[in-house]
């Protein structure tokens, strides 16, 4: 708010220029960029609705993450290639990893290669 005036007087004003604010009690907010992850933890959320228009304010912790170029792999990826192409668990990962996650394009290399 304005250093120095009443918070109330302040809500007051905010509520005759038609502008709506509402906590939000968030434990975590991350925003994905292209190249990053922005996590704010602890965050302190407000929602402002002015005029019909939306806006999020968000004040906390800040920490940038780089975005991993590895997909992640989990044992349901493996089950279903192994389920579908009779693979070992460690062909059928490593096969996924190659593909750089399609599971896909796994299954067919996988495919083709039991069938020659």
């Amino acid at each position: 708010m304005i250093p120095g005036m009443n918070p109330r007087k302040a809500a007051q004003m905010m509520k005759k220029m038609g502008i709506k604010q509402v906590d939000i009690e968030a434990t975590q907010v991350i925003i994905k960029t292209a190249d990053k992850d922005l996590i704010i933890n602890n965050p302190s959320v407000q929602k402002v609705n002015m005029m019909g228009q939306e806006t999020f304010q968000i004040a906390g912790e800040l920490e940038e993450q780089a975005i991993s170029e590895e997909p992640e792999i989990n044992e349901d990826d493996i089950s279903t290639v192994t389920e579908q192409t009779g693979a070992t668990k460690e062909l059928a990962q490593e096969t996924i990893e190659k593909h750089h996650g399609d599971l896909a394009a796994a299954i067919l290399e996988l495919s083709e290669n039991k069938e020659e």
